[in-house]
């Protein structure tokens, strides 16, 4: 996070106090540590909900949702600040819809957002982070289940950002829900970067546009490759992070995709919304739109552009 949040220039959020203090982020993923000294605190963790094996209390059997989650909104304590989420006093919700393996299933991710629907208010959602996808054609068309789903969320005022998918680079590789043309798709800025994915070394991975429809995408771009984030298994096997991800700190691993890159955004978003409580998630799309840079890229590439916080949150 210490690299990517210099790109994106989180810290000159952060020196201003805007810290995205009390903004609800659900993270449809596959649990989270709340035990992890970057979440444990009162009240960070607001709720949890397991669609898959609906056990009561906070977990994650995989790793993908802490690290997601730490990037979006981790305080960074274990770190002394070094790898601090973008938005560290935002709250999080999370609902499990992954399993073990980091697979899941469209009945699950149903379930998560219908508990969404129905729970928005009651833990003032205002962020939805998706950092999963499908690249399977039969599941790309805008009018499966799986869109429908997150265009709801969309729909009743969320803020959603979605993955673009690790399919890149060929044209028309972005997955569903990334398809959606309602929410806001994110893919990886630094995917020339060689990165270790899916047990195989690869670049040029982050999902490119157009849509089967030929609906633009990605709609904006942020880092991906290499990031370090939270660790969920720091306190099963303390050597997991220093030996096999060559991090310093038993607290952190590193992880690359459009996964990493998504809640980048999302956390982006609840810094807005922590500034400007009353934009709507129209508003907040194109106020991305208006204040991302423009990396040269052809659109299916880096879609707007890359995130720019302090661009993203200065007064006009």
């Amino acid at each position: 996070m210490e690299r990517a949040g210099s790109i994106i220039e989180q810290n000159w959020a952060h020196q201003r106090g805007m810290r995205g203090k009390s903004v609800g982020i659900v993270c449809f993923d596959t649990g989270l540590v709340a035990e992890h000294p970057d979440f444990k605190y009162m009240g960070k963790v607001t709720a949890f909900y397991d669609c898959v094996n609906n056990r009561i209390g906070c977990y994650d059997d995989n790793g993908h949702g802490t690290h997601v989650a730490g990037i979006a909104s981790g305080n960074g304590s274990a770190s002394y600040g070094t790898y601090c989420g973008v938005a560290p006093e935002s709250r999080l919700i999370i609902v499990k819809i992954l399993n073990q393996k980091g697979n899941g299933n469209i009945k699950d991710v149903l379930k998560g957002i219908d508990w969404v629907l129905k729970n928005r208010q009651r833990y003032g959602i205002q962020v939805a982070n998706i950092s999963i996808g499908t690249g399977k054609e039969e599941k790309k068309k805008e009018d499966s289940e799986l869109v429908q789903g997150v265009n709801a969320l969309w729909d009743r005022g969320i803020v959603v950002c979605v993955a673009a998918g690790n399919n890149g680079p060929a044209p028309g590789s972005i997955g569903a829900p990334g398809n959606s043309r309602k929410v806001i798709t994110v893919g990886a800025c630094d995917d020339d970067q060689e990165i270790w994915l899916n047990g195989r070394s690869t670049k040029d991975y982050s999902g490119r546009g157009p849509t089967s429809l030929c609906i633009k995408k990605p709609d904006f771009v942020a880092p991906g490759s290499n990031i370090v984030s939270c660790n969920a298994f720091w306190n099963h096997n303390t050597m997991f992070g220093v030996k096999r991800n060559q991090v310093g700190n038993k607290y952190y691993t590193i992880k690359s995709g459009t996964s990493m890159s998504t809640p980048m955004v999302s956390g982006a978003v609840a810094l807005l919304l922590g500034k400007y409580p009353e934009m709507t998630n129209r508003e907040v799309k194109i106020r991305l739109k208006q204040t991302v840079v423009d990396l040269g890229y052809p659109h299916q590439v880096q879609g707007w552009g890359q995130l720019n916080i302090r661009r993203l949150l200065e007064s006009n």
